[in-house]
């Protein structure tokens, strides 16, 4: 029955657009060959150097069309209210009356795919279908790199009636003729004018984050902005984290992390870099899987200093995105790790005369997950792995300390609400300003953000072992305005702390914020960090904490009395012990 209502979606779909043509894609490798060679011949994609970068190539995209929108993302429910003060709404009428005209013979003189793909691994009972029609191959083989196209997802369709469509046209790039529309109520997926990664590729945070997360919500399971990462330790046992940190914000880098202490024993496996959709199991214990099957990644700043794994598993059947080509045709950005060639050609495309990014400053890379040279050898159980930890993380130069256990279920989920982010260039909009992203997910959650936290208290009463959370943060700086933190591979040292506070081995301060590691209890053997400095990462401004509180409060109070009484008790309890002079002391 599903198969059928697919046809016909797809036969009212091409009627409305009007392609030359229609394409269903199979997933096989040889269709892949065939959409790069169909951009190949039009000029919208550029082979790599054959020998260094095999089966790579660079996709340039419109100078007006480089990062999200978050301005013209819509989520179109029956009421303003279930959308919440959180996003942009409008209405399920205005919307297919408005936008729906845009739609009208869009894809004139173009081929339409008809792209079936599977959300999360082969079997899994997580696991969900989409079914994204498209006018672009760029988005048509991204999608091929980004999830399971083809045979899972119509073998999983047979015996599931659902699905979640998606209707993706270039139409005209225009930024005035560009919205990317969610009907969570319908699991409908609307997007025109953009062919941007997070704009186009409808399985990503479209699906996979704002459909995904009403889903979750009504279904008893979680759709999150986390990656996914497994802590071996010298005895070979491994402990699962998810981790939510903001676009741009060391993400990737912590998940495919080269742990500082290998030789001791402690490394890191990759579950997933992005996107994680947790379900509690028989035990009452939280699994999660990686809904994808490949990483988009941010080329800038990646280098075999900062993410070797990530350096490897880019060196074929990779798709870049707005970075910058050398003379010899290979991939160049900004932190690269090598001097700008003479003859080097931005982003877009002319000869790099020195000033300003050569390469975009939110350029991607977009490959498949398997060639990830330290994947989890469970990363497609279909079971999903067992969480033990969840980490709340952003940029932050100021204020908030390297590591900081929550006391409760409650507290953290409250550390998570209140999160505050500085701007980075994965979004649209002035960079380094901070903002509250409550979970990472602010721009990702498809409906009211106090029924979000209400979610999350609800889920952890339903579980009988809830995993432990923790704030973190590697980029405070001292007042030269350099990093403390060496942050990269070293962070594993954070993560053996998590562990040993998981088991019980090691000892916390508790404070107004939170638990703060001991003294001495996060091993820095063989790092230059001074006590002094250890001191600084872990101390507490209780001024600028009680601004801090200012500034949650005023972002609480846009959710009214829908805000959940477990966030607002644990935001007057910091407020009290703010202005305590006796109850902990910093």
């Amino acid at each position: 029955m599903s198969l059928e209502s697919v046809e016909h979606w797809v036969d009212e779909t091409s009627a409305l657009t009007r392609p030359k043509n229609v394409v269903w894609c199979t997933g096989t490798p040889e269709e892949y060959s065939n959409l790069v060679d169909v951009m190949l011949r039009d000029g919208t994609l550029i082979r790599l150097n054959e020998q260094l970068y095999p089966n790579s190539y660079l996709h340039r995209s419109d100078p007006n069309d480089v990062a999200r929108t978050e301005n013209l993302t819509f989520i179109c429910t029956h009421t303003k209210e279930a959308a919440g003060p959180n996003n942009n709404w409008m209405s399920p009428s205005e919307a297919k009356t408005g936008v729906g005209k845009l739609f009208e013979g869009s894809m004139k003189g173009r081929t339409m795919y008809v792209i079936p793909y599977l959300m999360g691994p082969v079997g899994s009972p997580s696991s969900k279908v989409g079914v994204e029609v498209t006018d672009s191959p760029y988005v048509a083989a991204s999608m091929f790199l980004m999830t399971r196209v083809g045979k899972p997802a119509l073998d999983q369709l047979k015996s599931s009636d659902e699905f979640v469509p998606g209707l993706h046209s270039l139409g005209d790039l225009s930024p005035d003729r560009r919205f990317i529309l969610h009907f969570p109520e319908e699991r409908l997926i609307w997007s025109i004018g953009s062919g941007y990664g997070g704009n186009a590729l409808l399985g990503k945070k479209c699906f996979a984050l704002r459909i995904a997360s009403w889903m979750a919500r009504e279904q008893g399971w979680m759709a999150e902005h986390m990656l996914i990462l497994g802590l071996q330790d010298p005895s070979g046992s491994k402990t699962y984290m998810a981790a939510a940190f903001p676009s741009a914000s060391g993400k990737t880098n912590l998940a495919m992390m080269v742990s500082a202490l290998e030789t001791e024993g402690y490394k890191v496996w990759t579950v997933g870099d992005d996107i994680a959709w947790l379900r509690i199991d028989e035990e009452g214990r939280l699994r999660a899987i990686n809904p994808e099957a490949g990483f988009f990644g941010v080329a800038p700043g990646t280098s075999v200093s900062t993410n070797p794994v990530a350096m490897h598993t880019i060196e074929k059947n990779t798709i870049f995105t707005n970075v910058a080509m050398t003379p010899d045709g290979r991939p160049w950005w900004e932190g690269i790790g090598t001097p700008p060639p003479a003859g080097l050609l931005d982003w877009r495309g002319g000869v790099w005369n020195g000033t300003g990014p050569a390469a975009h400053p939110n350029s991607r890379f977009t490959v498949p997950a398997r060639q990830c040279p330290i994947i989890d050898s469970d990363w497609e159980d279909p079971r999903g792995v067992p969480i033990s930890a969840i980490l709340f993380g952003s940029r932050r130069s100021t204020l908030i300390p390297l590591v900081t256990e929550a006391l409760s279920w409650e507290h953290g989920v409250f550390m998570g609400a209140g999160m505050g982010a500085e701007t980075t260039a994965a979004a649209t909009g002035k960079v380094g300003v901070v903002r509250r992203d409550p979970m990472a997910m602010l721009p990702f959650c498809a409906y009211d953000m106090a029924d979000y936290f209400a979610h999350w208290l609800a889920m952890g009463k339903a579980m009988k072992h809830p995993p432990a959370i923790f704030r973190v943060n590697w980029f405070r700086k001292g007042e030269n305005g350099k990093f403390l933190w060496p942050g990269f591979g070293e962070n594993v040292r954070i993560l053996k702390w998590i562990l040993e506070r998981l088991r019980g081995k090691t000892g916390a301060r508790e404070t107004f914020i939170g638990s703060l590691p001991e003294d001495g209890s996060i091993d820095i053997h063989g790092l230059s960090v001074t006590r002094d400095q250890m001191k600084t990462l872990t101390a507490l401004d209780r001024e600028g904490w009680r601004r801090e509180a200012e500034e949650m409060g005023a972002f609480f109070r846009k959710f009214g009395d829908k805000l959940p009484p477990a966030i607002r008790d644990e935001h007057a309890r910091l407020a009290r012990s703010l202005n305590s002079s006796t109850q902990y002391q910093s």
